[in-house]
């Protein structure tokens, strides 16, 4: 039987980039719902939740109150052992359906820079192991209970986690690839401008640049991962 994973969408240009294509050639069949426009409870169980990126806050549920029942499905989820996979603000959704502070981060976290792996990161993300990858983030979150800090930054302590086998939540966006950045650029276009020292041209030159190499060891992280899952 085909396995499938849905894919909890924030806007439409934060999807499963690179990701997409190993979890087709995984055997999972893909399925997005899009918050704020559908009904989650209208979607059968996966077997993979995957929560994706978002220019929101997680602690913002009084102003987009659909993140309630978003937290409300991850928490079930982890509680119950099933797998979920997290990015950026997925990871951020997950830390808080199980109880961790989210908050405003050091500061804005925007462009391409290399991890700082822990020791249990050094076996989870080894392909990622001093490549740039893509950082797009203000807030950031406490450890939750049980789960294992994976990567850090100079900005940002807790940049990966993982929770035994089931889950997996990354701060910064392993599956960023070239195609379809130019969409990002646009989207993000007013956080861009508001940043200091954050350009359109500076990160569309780092991402010719880096998001090849970058995109292909997070491809393979997530095989990793997707073969422990049993």
């Amino acid at each position: 039987m085909t396995k499938t994973v849905l894919a909890l969408r924030h806007v439409t240009f934060e999807d499963l980039g690179a990701f997409e294509a190993t979890l087709l050639d995984g055997g999972y069949a893909v399925q997005y719902a899009d918050l704020g426009l559908d009904d989650l409870s209208s979607f059968d169980t996966p077997d993979l939740l995957a929560v994706l990126g978002g220019p929101i806050g997680a602690y913002e549920s009084d102003i987009y109150p659909f993140l309630d029942d978003e937290i409300a499905l991850i928490g079930r989820r982890l509680q119950a052992g099933l797998p979920t996979l997290g990015i950026c603000l997925g990871a951020q959704l997950m830390a808080g359906a199980l109880g961790a502070r989210v908050y405003p981060g050091r500061g804005k976290e925007i462009g391409w820079k290399a991890l700082t792996l822990t020791p249990a990161g050094r076996a989870v993300l080894a392909p990622l192991d001093g490549l740039p990858v893509l950082h797009w983030h203000g807030d950031t979150f406490d450890l939750p209970p049980g789960a294992i800090n994976l990567a850090a930054t100079d900005l940002c302590d807790h940049q990966a986690f993982a929770i035994g086998r089931h889950a997996l939540a990354f701060q910064f966006h392993p599956e960023a690839q070239q195609k379809g950045f130019e969409r990002w650029l646009i989207g993000h276009a007013a956080e861009i401008s508001a940043t200091a020292g954050v350009s359109v041209p500076g990160l569309r030159i780092a991402t010719d640049r880096y998001a090849k190499a970058a995109a292909a060891a997070g491809k393979a992280c997530l095989r990793n991962w997707l073969s422990k899952l049993g």
